[in-house]
């Protein structure tokens, strides 16, 4: 359940009807998950798997959305980034799976995309994929390379805009927040007629850090672990990508709050895109033009909120909609406790 169900409230925003990334109209999010053994002694485990996140249900290529990526600690293995914050858009699903993944999911795009998209190097340039990643190796065989480039093709061709699947799902599958069962939540929040939405992939922290008295109460100590974190934030406020990184980085608000400290081992990155605008990729036009919101404005300030609150708490889902795990070697991973006793 999410963590409003057991009785907590996190900020002072509204959430969208689903409290879901999917509440910003068009996004979309597909996962493929793997749970099975390798070997039959079982101590090889698949424990894995494939997110995607899609701005729209149109030719990502074709048209293009307005997108950026802040770093907040940089121990991460990403592809695509550079050129989102060089270039400012986003012509590719966001996909997300374990650190090792990244080869064969970012194969599996391609491919796909390259079937969507016949003249992508051939009469028109190449194409930048997305790829983000969290190790997931405690529980997951990692070095088996259980995730295939089809898995990512999968996981692209399952995104819908319903209610986002969250805790051990998709690349969430075997990752470990906090010493609990963690792996993908979402949550987000309305500020006038925007909608501001957030996914992450948690896989950080140990748990006498989770900030647990904000919550309900301290629950136990465990040995030191630095993980990762990759945030999705959408919205469909009209926003530059400089604005998109300004909102991008406030996304680290909300992870400290929730207890993370952006570890020395850690990879924390935030992706943000705005799905207001459409950019052609075919256009012969020398002149385009785009609106945003003045810097001034007071719904700036309110959109700042929306993104730490929409990340803390996604965070926090993401605990909370995990389910006890098993994996490699015969390691489990227990679920967390959020419910607040009366």
């Amino acid at each position: 359940m999410k963590v409003r169900e057991a009785g907590m409230t996190v900020g002072k925003l509204p959430t969208g009807v689903k409290n879901c990334i999917t509440d910003v109209e068009g996004v979309l999010v597909g996962h493929v998950t793997l749970d099975y053994p390798l070997e039959e002694s079982g101590a090889e485990y698949a424990c894995t798997g494939v997110t995607a996140i899609l701005p729209h249900n149109g030719n990502l290529f074709k048209e293009k959305v307005t997108a950026a990526s802040y770093v907040i600690n940089g121990f991460g293995k990403t592809t695509g980034l550079v050129q989102v914050n060089e270039l400012g858009v986003l012509e590719s699903p966001i996909m997300l799976t374990n650190t090792f993944s990244v080869p064969a999911v970012t194969q599996g795009v391609l491919e796909y995309m390259l079937s969507e998209n016949p003249e992508i190097g051939d009469t028109t340039g190449t194409i930048n994929i997305v790829v983000g990643e969290c190790n997931d190796s405690y529980l997951n065989s990692i070095r088996r390379f259980p995730v295939k480039p089809e898995h990512a093709f999968e996981a692209i061709k399952n995104a819908t805009s319903d209610q986002a699947g969250e805790g051990a799902v998709g690349a969430g599958k075997g990752m470990v927040c906090f010493g609990y069962k963690g792996g993908i939540g979402s949550s987000s929040r309305i500020v006038d007629e925007y909608t501001v939405g957030c996914l992450v992939l948690s896989n950080f922290g140990k748990k006498e850090e989770l900030q647990m008295y904000r919550y309900a109460g301290g629950q136990g100590l465990s040995e030191t672990s630095d993980g990762s974190i990759i945030i999705v934030l959408a919205t469909d406020a009209p926003l530059s990508d400089r604005q998109l990184q300004r909102l991008a980085k406030r996304c680290g608000i909300g992870l400290g709050r929730t207890g993370s400290h952006f570890s020395h081992g850690s990879g924390d990155i935030v992706i943000a895109f705005s799905t207001a605008q459409k950019i052609a990729h075919f256009s012969e036009d020398v002149l385009e033009k785009r609106v945003q919101l003045r810097e001034e404005h007071p719904i700036m300030n309110q959109l700042f909120m929306a993104a730490a609150e929409a990340a803390e708490e996604a965070i926090l889902n993401s605990l909370s909609q995990a389910v006890t795990t098993k994996g490699r070697l015969g390691r489990v991973v227990n679920q967390v406790n959020f419910s607040i006793e009366e």
